[in-house]
């Protein structure tokens, strides 16, 4: 009779082991699919962080951005008007100070103008083209004929693209 007690207590005990191990492996599945979850959320979390530091950061540096573009229209008229009064000579050199005055003060908030020369490449990323015309040569064929209004970039972004009319 002892020997049947000591099988069937080798039985138990192997069955408990191997429950034992059955539930360690549970909790160790468990852990691990826990730790991967808080890897990714961790991961998540800091992608948040970084995308939301480069968008306060670029907020910041274009919060001014409809400032600037309600005043290119007033910068556009100084340029026309200092083009077409050059003989009065008291009057341009005030209005010149005045412009010169408003294009600084624009400039130290970050705006800058988009370089654009008649005879340039047209690029549709880059310009917008408010017609076409005859190309006065064949060289000019899909190159920029005539600037109607600048081109004006806050920072990196551009805020205006200068308005051209190509040839064709």
């Amino acid at each position: 009779m002892a020997k049947k007690k000591e099988t069937k207590s080798g039985k138990a005990t192997s069955k408990t082991t191997a429950k034992q191990a059955e539930v360690n492996d549970e909790v160790k599945n468990e852990l691990k699919t826990e730790k991967e979850k808080f890897l990714r959320l961790f991961a998540e979390f800091e992608n948040f962080k970084r995308r939301t530091a480069k968008e306060r950061l670029e907020l910041f540096s274009t919060a001014s951005e409809e400032l600037m573009v309600a005043l290119l229209p007033i910068l556009d008229d100084f340029d026309r008007a200092s083009n077409a009064i050059e003989n009065e000579n008291e009057l341009v050199t005030g209005f010149v100070l005045i412009k010169n005055k408003l294009v600084d003060v624009l400039k130290s908030k970050g705006l800058s103008q988009f370089d654009v020369n008649i005879g340039d490449e047209f690029n549709a990323d880059i310009h917008e083209a408010v017609t076409q015309i005859d190309a006065p040569s064949k060289k000019m064929k899909g190159k920029i004929i005539d600037i109607i209004e600048k081109g004006y970039k806050l920072g990196e972004k551009i805020i205006r693209y200068p308005k051209v009319v190509i040839g064709k």
